[in-house]
């Protein structure tokens, strides 16, 4: 668990760096680093933006901060990019105002067609175990639905949100389901939610989703657990628009294999493979950059710790571009010694279809770490 002058840190850093992945992810990216905004600038900001960004119609990011802001139980927040108000952070929403409300959102947002924010707190709601909450554009707030209102339900949302063509929202919880192990869900616009699959049910089974889902054309929904699986390092796996459920791939099943999918999403290609990043395991155990096809073949594409300064422990998921290419970020370096106050530096990397990593820039490279420092860490739990 980090402590709250790592925090602070580790929020600057946190938006630096995603904002450089999500505003382009070329071929060849300069190797240069510009702070957007560094959280904690003024009082009762947010802290621990933890999470991805996304683009407003105009331009501007918004994202969550886990903690922070006027109750101190995280905030939505809104960063210019363009003209004069450029790095102007403007906080939007307050979590913690009133009895009943959400509180530490640990995930991204996603944006309807109408402008309105949908995301998810991991505690706080009715009952206590997180909620799905809309903001609006004039910046008000409803939840949507509180977890934990019926038997089986789930329990601790730490994912984000995924649209289908009908306006129903799929996430997963980490823990609850009918098993205790996590849950794959669906809320509909009249804020009605269902659990499409419990984890637990059979001895292989991932447990603990603790990242969000993304759609194949069918309508299937395809994720990772960071436990469970036939060697209890995890999992990724397939959920029908049944609800039923496949284990495409457990991890830990070979030698150099990763795991501990962690927080870490999937992204598809052009062709219907899935990618991700698991934090451990792999050749030297700093983690990897995997594959996985369609009918569950797993390849290893990278596995870090293989050279000095190389980065360590992915914790966020990748985006690609159009040439197949890889991006992401790790919370640490490898080998290097790169350390600033407790803080493993971290890095922005490119891995190549054919499995090749270069690194684009490494934190703490500018005095004080003021350019930030390990990009995207697990949440205080505890």
């Amino acid at each position: 668990m980090l402590g709250k002058s790592q925090d602070v840190t580790g929020s600057v850093l946190a938006l630096a760096v995603l904002s450089a992945l999500l505003i382009s992810a070329r071929p060849a990216l300069a190797q240069t680093e510009k702070v957007l905004y560094s959280f904690g600038s003024q009082s009762l900001d947010g802290q621990d933006p933890v999470a991805g960004l996304v683009f407003g119609k105009k331009g501007n990011l918004y994202g969550t901060t886990e903690g922070g802001g006027f109750y101190d139980a995280g905030t939505v927040f809104e960063i210019a990019t363009t003209g004069k108000e450029a790095g102007t952070e403007k906080v939007l929403y307050n979590f913690g105002s009133h009895l009943g409300e959400g509180s530490y959102p640990h995930a991204g947002l996603i944006f309807d067609k109408e402008g309105n924010l949908y995301g998810t707190t991991w505690q706080g709601g009715a009952y206590g175990v997180g909620t799905v909450f809309e903001i609006t554009s004039a910046g008000t707030e409803e939840v949507l639905y509180s977890f934990g209102s019926q038997s089986g339900d789930g329990a601790y949302p730490l994912a984000g949100l995924v649209f289908d063509k009908k306006g129903h929202l799929y996430g997963t919880t980490e823990n609850g389901g009918a098993y205790g192990y996590g849950t794959v869900y669906k809320l509909t616009p009249a804020q009605t939610e269902t659990v499409l699959y419990s984890f637990g049910s059979q001895s292989d089974d991932g447990s603990y989703p603790n990242a969000g889902l993304v759609f194949d054309k069918k309508g299937n929904l395809y994720g990772t657990t960071w436990q469970g699986g036939a060697y209890g390092q995890g999992t990724v796996f397939e959920i029908t628009s049944a609800g039923t459920e496949e284990v495409l791939h457990s991890f830990g099943g070979q030698s150099g294999d990763g795991a501990d999918p962690s927080w870490a999403g999937l992204v598809f290609d052009k062709k219907g493979n899935l990618y991700g990043v698991t934090g451990d395991g792999g050749a030297y155990d700093e983690g990897t950059v995997f594959e996985v096809t369609p009918a569950g073949i797993e390849t290893v594409l990278y596995s870090f710790g293989s050279q000095a300064g190389d980065g360590a422990g992915p914790a966020a998921g990748l985006i690609i571009d159009k040439e197949g290419n890889l991006y992401g970020t790790t919370s640490s370096n490898s080998g290097s010694g790169c350390y600033y106050d407790g803080f493993p530096c971290g890095t922005v990397f490119k891995v190549t279809s054919a499995g090749e990593e270069s690194v684009l820039y490494s934190f703490c490279s500018q005095p004080y770490c003021a350019d930030g420092a390990k990009p995207q860490r697990e949440p205080d739990h505890g």
